[in-house]
């Protein structure tokens, strides 16, 4: 069965005006002004006074849970399909974060094998928090060589107190086996790196650049809007060459101290002089949310939610001014580039079928289509996971 959208506002992210959308077999088929399709052989989605722009892309999702930092109780639950619906997320990046023992790679795999059999597009991350990575073959490369949804290595953390404290080198040896492993399968080859509140910052990312061969391509730090400090050293990496993450979900004491919202993040950035395809966002979805005193305890914890993701790109646009257009970059053609997801982040004939049609006039998901198949249509859930 066919799909036709029809009169739809196109944004490929960049405005492309009205346009007519046909899909079939999960990919865009043709993207052209009034085409005609028998109705007996499709279904038909009138779009007009709406836009159509790429599914969401979250690089960074703890799809089978993260946390733990507080015990076995706070190990933080599993991604529901639905809240992937409702955020317009159509292409999700699973991670491993401070627990790479109780969540495991095999666990992982199977966690985005389920989600794509329900219906959106998964990769993975090999490793965790620490080093030595844990794996699933006896090595990095071998994962990305092999393993068909590995794209990259991660979230390995650097400047925190729940890191591994790993050297230099071990990081360098990490970055290089993600460079050769990215090479011979044709894979970005990326180290998704998670970066605390500690003083040295990006300076293991510098001295990758500064004393290596290998290029800034091969990482890309996430929470750089944690604090002002961070913030900073990444405007000064992102000028440089390097790429940037923002993470989008958060608690009201991380912003009281010294968090940048990612709206106002983005902004900045951009009055900075940042290439704006330097920079995106992932929500950290189902990560844990720890709250700790100065002394290391934990006072609370919460969960991350990719339905925050697109609320924080709606309010870059609607409060801090920045077009629509360069707003979705930053979860749709930036992260697809970067990781290159080559069939994601875009609409255009022969790309994969994913859309989301937002209302014009508030920016909310009214439609969602993930590989060619209706998820959400006109704010109606079509779809859940298999036991919700």
């Amino acid at each position: 069965m066919l799909l036709l959208i029809k009169h739809a506002t196109i944004f490929d992210p960049e405005p492309q005006g009205a346009c007519d959308l046909l899909i079939g077999g999960g990919k865009i088929l043709l993207m052209e002004p009034d085409i005609r399709v028998p109705r007996k052989h499709c279904e038909v989605v009138d779009a007009r006074n709406l836009n159509a722009v790429p599914g969401f892309i979250d690089g960074h999702v703890h799809i089978m849970g993260g946390g733990g930092e507080g015990g076995f109780a706070t190990r933080t639950p599993d991604l529901p399909l639905t809240d992937a619906i409702y955020g317009g997320v159509t292409t999700v990046v699973g991670c491993l974060g401070t627990d790479g023992y109780t969540r495991n790679m095999a666990g992982l795999l199977a966690k985005a094998k389920g989600l794509d059999e329900e219906g959106i597009s998964t990769f993975v991350y090999s490793g965790s928090y620490g080093l030595p990575l844990r794996t699933l073959m006896p090595t990095l490369e071998e994962d990305l060589l092999f393993i068909d949804k590995v794209i990259g290595a991660g979230e390995v953390a650097l400047s925190d107190h729940r890191s591994s404290q790993p050297t230099f080198e071990a990081f360098a040896q990490v970055v290089a086996m993600a460079r050769r492993g990215g090479m011979l399968s044709g894979k970005a080859g990326v180290v998704n790196v998670h970066l605390g509140d500690g003083a040295r910052g990006l300076e293991f990312l510098r001295r990758i650049l500064a004393e290596t061969e290998l290029s800034a391509a091969q990482m890309l730090p996430t929470h750089i809007n944690r604090n002002p400090r961070l913030f900073e050293e990444g405007i000064a990496y992102a000028k440089g060459g390097g790429n940037v993450d923002f993470t989008t979900s958060t608690l009201p004491s991380y912003l009281e101290d010294g968090e940048i919202p990612c709206a106002k993040a983005l902004r900045r950035m951009l009055d900075a002089g940042v290439d704006p395809g330097r920079i995106t966002f992932t929500s950290d979805g189902q990560g844990s949310l720890p709250d700790w005193d100065r002394h290391g305890r934990l006072q609370e914890i919460s969960v991350g939610r990719v339905t925050s993701l697109f609320p924080a790109v709606r309010q870059a646009v609607q409060e801090e001014g920045i077009p629509l257009e360069t707003a979705l970059r930053v979860i749709t053609s930036n992260p697809a580039r970067i990781l290159k997801l080559k069939a994601k982040g875009r609409l255009a004939p022969g790309m994969d079928a994913d859309l989301v049609l937002l209302d014009p006039k508030d920016l909310e998901v009214r439609t969602v289509i993930a590989k060619g198949r209706m998820l959400m249509k006109a704010g109606r859930l079509l779809a859940k996971g298999m036991f919700q």
